[in-house]
């Protein structure tokens, strides 16, 4: 009887690790797509090439934001150099694909309110 039981348990974590892969590979798979009618084409390349994107600042002329292509810190770029970094992470866990989208389409439609969400940190800074 506890064979039984002991094949039935483990059964039961098989199908459980096949959906969720499953799932999480439905999930990756419908992100990338979105991200792909999200980007321009040099945006894209930009990303797969560099490991992440420039969004230029609506309201900022000499501002842009540096987007990695997993979740982290989104670099403030003024004049050409790091002047802050940001964090701002969604609450659950999202594929890395939409974080990237997720960052572009705030800061595009409401930077002031992306601005006054996000986490502040001076970048540490040293000289020779």
């Amino acid at each position: 009887m506890e064979t039984i039981i002991y094949i039935f348990s483990g059964s039961i974590v098989l199908i459980g690790l096949v959906l969720s892969v499953w799932f999480i590979s439905s999930a990756d798979r419908r992100a990338r797509q979105l991200l792909r009618e999200v980007l321009t084409q040099e945006e894209y390349r930009q990303l797969i090439q560099q490991g992440y994107i420039d969004i230029p600042s609506p309201g900022y002329p000499q501002r842009v934001y540096r987007v990695p292509h997993t979740p982290g810190f989104v670099d403030v770029i003024e004049n050409k150099k790091l002047q802050e970094r940001l964090c701002l992470q969604p609450l659950d866990r999202v594929p890395n694909a939409d974080f990237v989208v997720i960052h572009k389409l705030m800061i595009e439609a409401d930077e002031e309110t992306y601005l006054q969400k996000a986490n502040w940190i001076m970048p540490v800074m040293f000289s020779r």
